[in-house]
C-alpha cells in the first residue's frame, strides 16, 4: 500500500521573513503537510517544475492532488490547512479579492526578494 499524498510546502529558509512565517505556520497548520526547505535541498524545486530563483521569490505549494500553487494561491492553499485560518484561504480565493491578493503578494515578494539579494543571502 502506498502512503497517502500530502500537501507539500516549498520555502526558502535563507529569507528571515519567510523562515519566521513558515515557523509560525508549522505550529498552526494541520499535520498532513510536508515542509521542504529549498535552501537546504535546492534540487527539490524540480518537484514543482520550477527553478531555484522562482521558489526563492514566491511560496510554492503542491497539494495532495498534485496541483502546484504559486504565490498568493500557494498562501491560500496553505491557509486552508490551518484550522484557524481556513476562512482566510477561502476569502483569498473569492473572485473580487483574488486579483488584489495576487497583486499585493507579488509586490511584497519582489521587494523581499530584492532585499534578500542585497543582503547576500543567496
Amino acid at each position: 500500500m502506498t502512503p497517502a499524498a500530502k500537501t507539500t510546502v516549498y520555502f526558502n529558509s535563507a529569507c528571515p521573513v519567510c523562515r519566521g512565517g513558515v515557523a509560525w505556520q508549522q505550529g498552526q497548520a494541520s499535520c498532513d503537510i510536508e515542509w521542504v526547505d529549498v535552501h537546504s535541498a535546492p534540487k527539490a524545486v524540480a518537484e514543482v517544475g520550477a527553478d531555484l530563483e522562482a521558489v526563492r521569490q514566491r511560496l510554492y505549494v503542491r497539494d495532495a492532488d498534485g496541483r502546484v500553487h504559486i504565490g498568493a494561491d500557494a498562501a491560500a492553499a496553505l491557509f486552508r490547512h490551518t484550522p484557524r485560518q481556513r476562512w482566510l484561504g477561502h476569502f483569498m480565493e473569492l473572485p473580487l479579492i483574488r486579483p488584489a491578493m495576487v497583486w499585493a503578494y507579488d509586490a511584497f515578494a519582489a521587494v523581499l526578494y530584492r532585499w534578500n539579494r542585497s543582503k547576500g543571502r543567496w
